[in-house]
């Protein structure tokens, strides 16, 4: 019999090395693009996730002037004032002054910082056009019922100038020029902010401040409901600016709650949302139909 050799005896030894070997590097590729699979699921997971949050970070700064486009263009189309209230402007250029100095006392989210500054340039925007609108009217000898900035149902036949620095109290917010409420919100701002410097380190102080900025901005659309009241109507103003206002304060609520923002944010927003759907409730109410079936 032909003995075997020490290299026959180890070849069941090679063998069973190279199925250890293949089977070793099967599970470890395996195992490598199962963790590669899981990484590539994981980034996605990310860039999804940024990608809301900036979608509703930018939808948060630019949202809140988007309702102003159809009513702005409604008063360049028609060169009539009348349906709009300029308080609206009013309110929303003292909260977001009080908001911005807020923050200096307690910092809270940049984009809401951010959107403040956009609102203001949009609020000032709206009032140059009102103005503008408003001194064509004159300067046409058109009738004041049609194009005046007043808020009275009654037409008044004052139509001197009126400016800030005359201190007349009948004229407030009823100035012919742009630069009267330039110079009302620059002595508004410089108080506020001396007094904002001199007790920045007052807690009461800085609670009280934010509390009013959301307070006046959640009152936004008082001025525009009261005016529908005294006129019986709601002609002029823009429906979609309102259903832009209650939708924008829906989701500007939900957006306070979810990213634990101040309690004063989310308390007052849904005092706004309260007030929208009650202008709502009067584009119903003074509308034609609704006129018809109470005849």
């Amino acid at each position: 019999m032909k003995p075997i050799s020490a290299d026959q005896n180890n070849v069941p030894i090679l063998f069973s090395s190279a199925s250890t070997v293949t089977a070793t590097s099967s599970y470890t590729v395996n195992q490598l693009q199962r963790e590669s699979d899981l990484l590539s699921m994981a980034d996605l997971s990310s860039i999804f996730a940024a990608a809301i949050r900036i979608f509703s970070q930018a939808l948060m700064i630019f949202g809140g002037v988007v309702p102003y486009i159809p009513q702005y263009l409604i008063i360049q189309r028609s060169q009539n004032a009348e349906g709009f209230s300029n308080y609206v402007c009013l309110t929303l250029l003292i909260a977001n002054i009080l908001r911005i100095e807020f923050w200096f006392g307690k910092h809270f989210e940049i984009p809401l910082l951010v959107q403040s500054i956009i609102m203001i340039i949009c609020m000032l925007i709206m009032l140059e056009l009102c103005i503008r609108v408003y001194s064509k009217s004159v300067s046409h000898h058109l009738p004041l019922n049609q194009q005046n900035l007043s808020h009275t149902k009654e037409v008044t036949p004052d139509i001197r100038e009126k400016k800030f620095t005359d201190f007349q109290m009948d004229d407030f917010w009823k100035w012919t020029t742009l630069t009267s409420y330039l110079q009302f919100l620059f002595v508004f701002t410089f108080m506020l902010s001396t007094t904002t410097w001199l007790l920045l380190d007052n807690t009461y102080y800085i609670e009280i401040i934010g509390f009013l900025a959301v307070f006046f901005e959640a009152l936004l659309g008082t001025p525009q409901f009261m005016r529908n009241f005294r006129l019986k109507s709601t002609e002029g103003m823009s429906v979609k600016m309102v259903l832009m206002w209650t939708s924008g304060d829906i989701f500007k609520t939900v957006y306070f709650i979810l990213r634990n923002a101040p309690k004063q944010f989310w308390l007052c927003g849904m005092l706004q949302i309260s007030i929208d759907i009650a202008i709502l409730c009067q584009v119903v109410f003074y509308s034609d139909k609704y006129r018809f079936r109470k005849r």
